[in-house]
Parts: C-alpha cells; structure tokens; sequence
C-alpha cells in the first residue's frame, strides 16, 4: 500500500527535466518513474531524448521501454504501472520521484480516471474512415457539438485524444467531460510537486530548435528507418504520432523535404510546449521554479529544501 506522498516534478519538453531529476533523485535517495508518453516505447530513444544508460547509471529508473511502438499504451495501464512502481520504491523505503511531460498522466495520478469503456476497433477504423474525408479539424467540430469542453482542452490536430472522445460518446451515449466527472485520486496522499517552468518562452524555443537538429545529426532518421523495419508501425499509431516521429514518418514517405520536416517538428514541439506550460499553470498547490534563470544545482538545492520542510522524516 502506498503510505507516503510522492514527488512530481513537471516541466515542457526541453526543459531540463532529466538532469534536475536525477541529480534531486541522488540527493533525496530516491527512485525515478517516467511520466511519458513517448519513453514506455522500445528502439524510440533518440527523438524522445530518452536518457541514456550512462545518464540513468546509480539511479533507477521505471516505466522506460516497456511496450513496441507498435503496441497502444493508455492512461489505465500508465496509472496500474505506475502505482505499482510506487508501492515497491515505497517498500524498499525510498522516495517515488515522478518526472516528465505527459500532463494527462499526472492527472489522472492526482485526480482519478473515469470507468470508460474499453476500445472498439471497429468503431476506432469508422472514425479514422471519417477523418480521412473531413479532416482532424472536422472530427473537432463535430466533437465540440457534443462536447465543447473536452474540445476545448483538446486541439483539432490531436487524433489520439480526439478519437478516443468520439468513440466514448458513441459507445456510451454521453459526454467523455460527463464521465469524467466520477473520479477520485488514486495517490492516497496528496503529491508534493514542482514545476520547472521558463521566464523567457524564446529561451525555451531556442532550445527546441536547437535539440531537433543534434536528434539529427545523432541519427534521428536512421531510428525511425530502424522501427519502420522492425516493427510493425503505421503512420496512425501513438507511437508514430508523437512529435518529430510524425513528422520524420512523413518526409521519409517523401511528403516534403528535410529542410520543412526541420520547421514542422519544430513547430510541433513549440505547440505541445505551449499546451503543457498551459496545463501545468493551471494546476493548484505547484512550486514553480524558472528553468532559465536558476542552474541545475540551484533547481534541485531548492526543490530539496522544500521536501526536507515538508515531507514526513521517516521519507527522507
């Protein structure tokens, strides 16, 4: 049984996430569970910025590599894993250090995940049918007439969640927003949370930009050349529809040249930055630190102090 609170540790893409996580991790005896939608996909390390076996050595690290790209990861099985990983951390009488990117993980640890109903794969290939006619942005529209507040919160080139909302309504009769109301938190205690959030949004950018082309040159097409060989991925699958691996699916289908992959990838990841920077302001009880102003040492002196002042004593 979980007994003690947990650390989250949220930030947007290409904020320095993993180096403050692994250095607080040394620092609070801690063991390290990935909150990422990309990092539970094997042979996906370079357009992940998956940490290396060198950067992870001394601490463990969960919940990285452990599905194909080819296979779907949801939200239930994230949550049933990740608790799972808590409870042993917890048993071993180590601190549980949550960090990454993907929000809708680390709400639903905090507020509970709706009883829907499982996947249809029939009605899953009607939608994407439909989409192919209308469009992403049209399935949005038509999502917003039944649901205007899950449309809100999910952007029109969002296939993933916005399918996954038209197939809720169409299975059940009723708004994805309606039955997510009837949740509870599955963290018995409240989590102790940090953000690393910038000051400047062009600091961010610039680092972005600056990642996507050292993904290249460190063999980003190559990787994705490796999966398509490997697995059996389609362009539609969640893997293959993360940021940059979509856009590097759709050069290497010769959609457009390398220089315009270089633009949509990079913009894509401005746009999700955007969206997690969003959502993470939007959370309660968060202690905000500023990724551009304060170095590494200093984030984690700081977030330190906090747990050492707020945590129980028997946690630390």
């Amino acid at each position: 049984m979980i007994q003690s609170p947990v650390i989250f540790l949220l930030g947007p893409t290409a904020c320095g996430k993993t180096a403050s996580s692994i250095l607080l991790a040394e620092q609070l005896n801690a063991e390290i569970v990935s909150v990422d939608s990309a990092l539970v996909y094997r042979d996906m390390n370079i357009g992940t910025a998956k940490p290396d076996s060198q950067e992870r050595a001394g601490i463990a690290h969960h919940l990285i590599d452990v599905c194909d790209p080819d296979e779907a990861y949801s939200v239930a099985r994230f949550c049933d894993d990740a608790l799972r990983m808590i409870d042993d951390i917890q048993r071993r009488n180590k601190l549980a250090l949550l960090t990454g990117g993907t929000m809708l993980y680390f709400n639903a640890l905090e507020k509970g995940i709706a009883p829907l109903p499982d996947a249809n794969a029939e009605l899953r290939e009607a939608l994407s049918k439909e989409a192919e006619t209308i469009g992403w942005p049209g399935m949005h529209e038509k999502l917003a007439l039944i649901d205007p507040l899950a449309a809100e919160r999910i952007h029109p080139n969002d296939p993933q969640r916005l399918q996954r909302a038209l197939e809720v309504h169409q299975l059940t009769g009723q708004a994805l927003t309606e039955l997510q109301k009837n949740t509870k938190p599955l963290l018995p205690v409240p989590p102790l949370k940090f953000a690393l959030l910038p000051d400047s949004r062009a600091w961010l950018h610039e680092r972005i930009s600056r990642r996507f082309v050292q993904m290249l040159d460190n063999g980003f097409l190559d990787e994705v050349r490796d999966i398509q060989q490997k697995y059996a991925v389609k362009a539609d699958m969640p893997s293959m529809r993360s940021v940059g691996y979509r856009q590097a699916w759709q050069h290497l289908a010769g959609e457009y040249d390398q220089d315009s992959m270089i633009d949509k990838a990079q913009a894509a990841t401005r746009q999700l930055a955007k969206r997690q920077m969003t959502w993470i302001r939007s959370m309660a009880g968060l202690n905000t630190l500023s990724c551009d102003k304060l170095e590494v040492a200093e984030q984690v002196e700081t977030m330190a102090t906090v747990c050492t002042q707020q945590l129980p004593k028997t946690d630390l």
